[in-house]
């Protein structure tokens, strides 16, 4: 099995590597050599997906099984096109790795993978779309609908979309939940969103790359994934687990919505993982787990990515890192406020 991963350095990219090697597949990487080295054992072709020149060059490395795509999430569609058609000839199937967002209901309605899409078109420039007053649809969903629509043109259905809500585990580079491992270690009262037993399904990196994986050897038709985690947990539960593997001496104080809002609170990035809207964390991933979609229990995603911030993980400087977090003096403001504080 030969495949060619687009990108291949850091957090997904990195762990589809790893697992393809694992497999004794022959892993061809290309990507700038900016995220970190390549891992040891693949042919590494270095150059930028947005230039033709560099793109005919990579395609003189294949011909390849599968390609699997985790670079094009900050691209717009008409980059993405012309990679896909730069490699088409050479791909018996592609992986794109998509996003929830592409839906037109997320976040405010259940999810299917049948659930109407954004509408972009596929050479689309990085200026379409629009973020709704509040804060959906996304610009960003309309960019990644379009990235769909590039490459369902060049594969037809040679194509295979997965559409994961949030990914987390050792490697992360968001910040999500690493901010609550080192809050929780901090201690004392932490601010929390009510209601604490409304269930939330992120995905453990190592699962959706092995899910990947699986998709790219596959022989049957291409179509979409909802890559969520079938059982989730509760937001207690999360939390708990928080505080149990860092060993933090603290107390969540759950609060409502609605004084979260008063304060100002930032949903999604103040406090990761935190939306109030009624669809965020109602993907069903039926049809992910019907063809082997495996999920580990987050606890156990918790517990590692703990483990890998004490050996001095930190994963590539990413400006989304510096927006996830209430800041200290914030929150204690907040909870002073609180009925019964002092």
């Amino acid at each position: 099995m030969r495949i060619l991963v687009l990108g291949g350095t850091w957090f997904l990219g990195k762990e589809l590597v790893v697992g393809a090697l694992a497999r004794g597949w022959d892993v061809t990487t290309f990507n700038r050599g900016r995220s970190g080295p390549d891992v040891v054992g693949v042919d590494a072709v270095h150059g930028d997906r947005t230039d033709p020149e560099d793109l005919q060059r990579l395609a003189g490395h294949g011909p390849w099984d599968a390609v699997v795509d985790t670079s094009s999430s900050e691209l717009p569609p008409r980059d993405v096109l012309l990679a896909t058609r730069a490699l088409a000839g050479q791909a018996a199937r592609w992986v794109h790795i998509s996003t929830v967002s592409v839906y037109e209901g997320w976040p405010h309605h259940p999810l299917t993978e049948e659930s109407p899409l954004l509408d972009c078109p596929a050479d689309a420039d990085e200026t379409f779309g629009y973020t709704g007053k509040d804060g959906s649809p996304t610009k960003y969903g309309f960019q990644k609908a379009g990235g769909e629509r590039a490459v369902s043109e060049a594969l037809g259905d040679r194509a295979v979309f997965l559409r994961p809500g949030v990914i987390l585990g050792p490697g992360e580079y968001v910040g999500r939940l690493p901010w609550w491992l080192t809050r929780a270690e901090r201690g004392g009262r932490i601010l929390a969103p009510s209601p604490s037993q409304r269930r939330i399904q992120p995905v453990d990196v190592r699962d959706v790359a092995a899910f990947a994986l699986d998709q790219a050897a596959d022989t049957n038709a291409g179509g979409a994934f909802n890559v969520a985690h079938p059982d989730g947990l509760t937001f207690a539960e999360f939390v708990t687990a928080c505080l149990t593997v860092t060993s933090g001496a603290g107390r969540p104080v759950w609060t409502a919505p609605e004084d979260l809002t008063r304060h100002g609170v930032k949903q999604w990035t103040e406090f990761p993982l935190w939306r109030t809207h009624a669809g965020v964390w109602a993907v069903a991933p039926s049809r992910a787990v019907t063809a082997g979609l495996r999920c580990r229990p987050l606890t156990e995603t918790i517990a590692d990515t703990w483990t890998w911030i004490q050996a001095d993980g930190r994963p590539i400087e990413h400006p989304r890192w510096a927006e996830h977090g209430i800041a200290p003096e914030k929150e204690a403001k907040i909870l002073a406020s609180l009925p019964g504080a002092g």
